[in-house]
C-alpha cells in the first residue's frame, strides 16, 4: 500500500542519504520505476506533476494503476505518490483521490500568502496522514509551463515554512529543472548550509537532480539534503532508447510495430537510469 514520505525522509537524514523521486508519465515508467525500487531494496517517490495527471486522465485514474501495480507485482518497498510542483487546487485533488504524498508549490506567491496556504494544507495532510512538501525560492528552468528564474532562497523565510509543520522543504539553491547549461555556476552550498541550519531536523528537497554533478550531489546529501528529484534524465534515456530501435526497424516483420515491443528498450533505459541514481544517493538497501 503506499504510504507517507515522512517516515522514509526522517530514515534518509539520519542515514545520510536521499530518497529519489523518479516522475511518472505512464504504466510503462510506473512499473520500470517499482521494480527497480523493488530489486535495490530502495524506498521510492512515484512523482506527478499536474500536466503528467492530465495526460494520464486524471489522479484518481494514476491512483488505481499505482495501487494495483503494488499489488500485483508483489512491491514490498516503501512507495509514495506524491504531487510535484502542485498548485493548491491541486493539492487538494491529490488528497481526494488517495496520493500520499503532496506539494504545495507556494514559492512565486508573497511569503505571506505562501505560508497561509501552506498553512491550511499542513492541517488538511496532518488529518489524513498525508505527507507536505512546500518550496521556498522558485526552481530555475521549465516545469508543465511553470518558469522558474533559479533563484535562492531566504533561509529566514524557509524557517518560517518549516516551523508550520510541513513534512519537507524544497528550497532553490541554484538548481535548475530540465538540462543545466554549459555556464552554471553549480549549487550554491552557502545557500544549503544556511537553510540547513536555520531548519534543523527538517528533511530538505533537491530538485533539478538531472545534470547535477556526483560530488555536489553527495555535499547536497550530507548538508541535509534527503529527497531528490529526477525526472529529465528519464525522459532522455526513454526517448535516446526507443529512437535507436525504431531505426534500426527490429520490429517490422510485415506486422507493424508492436506497442510492447516499442516501448521495451526505453523501459529499461528507465531502469537502467534509476537504478544508477539510487546507488548516486546511496538508498539501495534502505527500505
Amino acid at each position: 500500500m503506499l504510504v507517507s514520505a515522512k517516515e522514509m525522509l526522517i530514515k534518509a537524514k539520519e542515514g545520510h542519504y536521499a530518497v529519489g523521486q523518479f516522475n511518472i508519465n505512464n504504466l510503462e515508467w510506473t512499473k520500470a520505476i517499482l521494480l527497480t525500487a523493488q530489486e535495490c531494496n530502495s524506498p521510492v517517490i512515484l512523482g506527478v506533476s499536474e500536466g503528467a495527471g492530465k495526460y494520464m486522465c486524471g489522479y484518481n485514474t494514476i491512483v488505481g494503476m499505482v495501487n494495483g501495480m503494488l499489488e500485483t507485482l508483489g512491491i514490498t518497498v516503501p512507495v509514495a505518490l506524491h504531487l510535484d510542483h502542485g498548485s493548491y487546487e491541486g493539492a487538494l485533488k491529490c488528497i481526494e483521490a488517495g496520493f500520499s504524498s503532496v506539494m504545495f508549490d507556494g514559492s512565486h506567491y508573497p511569503i505571506a500568502e505562501n505560508i497561509a496556504k501552506t498553512t491550511e494544507l499542513v492541517k488538511l495532510t496532518g488529518e489524513k496522514g498525508i505527507s507536505l512538501e512546500a518550496e521556498v525560492g522558485a526552481i530555475g528552468g521549465e516545469e508543465d509551463g511553470v518558469i522558474g528564474a533559479g533563484e535562492c532562497a531566504d533561509p529566514n523565510e524557509c524557517k518560517m515554512i518549516a516551523d508550520l509543520g510541513v513534512t519537507m522543504l524544497a528550497a532553490g539553491i541554484g538548481n535548475i529543472h530540465g538540462k543545466y547549461p554549459a555556464n552554471w555556476p553549480g549549487l550554491s552550498f552557502e545557500t544549503l548550509q544556511a537553510v540547513s541550519e536555520k531548519v534543523g531536523k527538517m528533511p530538505l528537497v533537491l530538485h533539478g537532480g538531472t545534470g547535477i554533478p556526483a560530488d555536489q550531489i553527495k555535499k547536497a546529501i550530507s548538508l541535509g539534503v534527503s529527497k531528490i528529484n529526477v525526472n529529465t534524465e528519464c525522459q532522455l534515456a526513454f526517448a535516446e532508447a526507443t529512437r535507436k530501435y525504431i531505426e534500426a526497424g527490429k520490429d517490422l516483420e510485415g506486422k507493424g510495430f508492436d506497442p510492447r515491443k516499442l516501448l521495451a528498450p526505453g523501459t529499461e533505459a528507465i531502469k537502467a537510469t534509476v537504478k544508477e541514481k539510487m546507488e548516486l544517493f546511496g538508498s539501495v538497501g534502505m527500505a
